[in-house]
């Protein structure tokens, strides 16, 4: 089949999304003539918009698994996709369920322990996957399809708007080279403390001469952005409030990106920045900053359920202290330095 009609659904979680990019190119590559369309809900879908990968992107309704009203339409315009194949790199229920309703003959999903509720039974090719971390994992999936050992290649298309917007604020607060700082997590058992950012910001002005940019999205991100910027008031600026292109805009612009596992570092990666990446309840290997550039700072793993990890303190963000961020800063900047120079 030189020409598959194709459906992706990984539904939520922008640093999900992002790290499905590589399966998506990966296909385009193997398969130039296919159609692929990707089910997503928002926001994700405003760094989707315009990749070339990407024929149609699906855009669905939040909680829509529990409004059973919301099925038939979603039925009626999956179906009207055609869609021969129909791959679940998410593995649950409500992306499973989507592929399902697509009418799509083979449902590509997760054998095994990422194989998560009612997708092993709602999916029909199962790949036992055996990567550690959930690009590589996603990749697995396409030996379904042919598709072996691919590149890893994210193409995060850059959006002209935004980076001009991004431009202009750049040289508004006089910024050459800058490093971002994003505070903010999902989960509050991802994040670390503020004051602990702070430190680490005036220790890279006072140490090194960088600038910090500190990102936010919404209120509560905010306070944390204003606190941190508190701390190193000269060295320190929040950014603006910004579209999901335009932070990606900001991102790529930075020397590198300090943060918790979250969207933002993933973005990070997607555009070419490289992290120093903190981690407590989940593990760099399996869903950090991807490849060799990066930095992970992790005192311990706190490990449990999805549920149990999502809920718990904070127990070892709090482990990791200052001095170890401010030495793996030290250690990023002395590797750009040397990449630099070669």
């Amino acid at each position: 089949m030189s020409s598959p009609r194709i459906l992706i659904t990984r539904l939520s979680h922008i640093g999900d999304c992002i790290l499905t990019l590589p399966l998506v190119n990966a296909i385009r590559n193997q398969y130039p003539n296919a159609f692929i369309a990707w089910a997503v809900e928002s926001p994700t879908q405003q760094l989707l918009q315009n990749n070339p990968a990407i024929d149609q992107i699906i855009q669905i309704p939040k909680s829509w698994i529990s409004k059973p009203g919301a099925w038939i339409p979603l039925r009626k315009e999956l179906r009207g996709g055609n869609f021969d194949i129909a791959i679940d790199p998410q593995g649950l229920t409500k992306s499973a369920l989507l592929g399902w309703l697509s009418g799509a003959q083979r449902r590509i999903g997760i054998k095994g322990r990422w194989g998560r509720e009612l997708s092993p039974w709602l999916n029909n090719s199962l790949v036992e996957t055996s990567a550690d971390h959930v690009v590589d994992r996603s990749l697995e999936l396409l030996i379904e399809m042919d598709i072996e050992n691919p590149a890893v290649e994210f193409k995060l298309n850059a959006d002209a708007a935004a980076d001009q917007t991004v431009t202009r604020w750049i040289k508004s607060h006089n910024l050459e080279s800058f490093v971002v700082i994003n505070p903010g997590a999902s989960w509050a058992s991802k994040r670390w403390e503020n004051d602990r950012f702070g430190t680490v910001a005036r220790h890279l002005f006072n140490q090194h001469g960088l600038p910090t940019v500190i990102t936010w999205a919404g209120d509560l991100e905010k306070t944390m952005a204003q606190e941190i910027w508190r701390l190193n008031t000269d060295g320190s600026v929040c950014a603006m409030p910004t579209t999901l292109n335009e932070l990606s805009s900001l991102i790529a612009k930075a020397r590198f990106f300090i943060g918790c596992d979250t969207g933002p570092m993933h973005i990070a990666t997607a555009v070419g920045t490289p992290c120093v990446g903190l981690y407590g309840t989940t593990r760099a290997q399996d869903s950090g900053a991807y490849g060799p550039a990066n930095v992970a700072v992790q005192k311990w793993y706190q490990s449990g359920s999805c549920k149990k990890r999502r809920r718990a303190n904070n127990d070892a963000m709090r482990d990791i202290m200052t001095s170890d961020v401010n030495a793996a800063c030290d250690q990023m900047i002395a590797s750009l330095g040397q990449a630099k120079a070669a």
